[in-house]
């Protein structure tokens, strides 16, 4: 490895946020190269209680037409009465208005797939995760119009 004079490279368990979010801009900043004009949205709807307590909710982002759904959880006396798909469906309008076509997630074998395939989710990838688990990769299209060109 050859760093210039004065860097250095260190791992850190607890990185500030605003450290974290220098990589997202970096690599933002190069992938417009390839992808055009990027713009990531955040996709966040909760549940809440009357004590404004967070008992389930969605969260996630739009980047590159894509929408990626990072949690989706509901507190186990809440599920099995429409919260989750009444999250993925508003999530999904979401993602809709600010111009992605199509959705990602990753759930593990005990979690909820069968959840999704009842959305019209598809399996596109699955791992090991651990060795008596798997992690399974799905994705939906939102809509067979293709991304919004920048006029520019």
């Amino acid at each position: 490895m050859d760093l210039p004079p004065g860097y250095r490279i260190g791992f850190e368990e607890r990185p500030a946020g605003r450290d974290s979010d220098a990589l997202g801009v970096g690599l933002d900043e190069y992938n417009r190269e390839f992808l055009g004009p990027t713009e990531l949205h955040r996709v966040a709807i909760f549940v809440r209680d009357e004590a404004g307590t967070v008992r389930g909710g969605l969260d996630g982002h739009v980047y590159g037409g894509w929408l990626f759904v990072k949690y989706l959880w509901v507190r186990a006396d809440l599920r099995r009465h429409g919260i989750g798909r009444e999250l993925m469906a508003q999530a999904e309008r979401r993602a809709l208005e600010v111009g992605a076509h199509s959705v990602w997630l990753d759930t593990f074998s005990f979690q909820a797939p069968g959840f999704y395939q009842k959305l019209g989710y598809r399996e596109f990838g699955r791992l090991d995760f651990p060795p008596e688990h798997q992690r399974i990769f799905l994705q939906k299209l939102l809509s067979r119009e293709p991304p919004h060109a920048d006029a520019s």
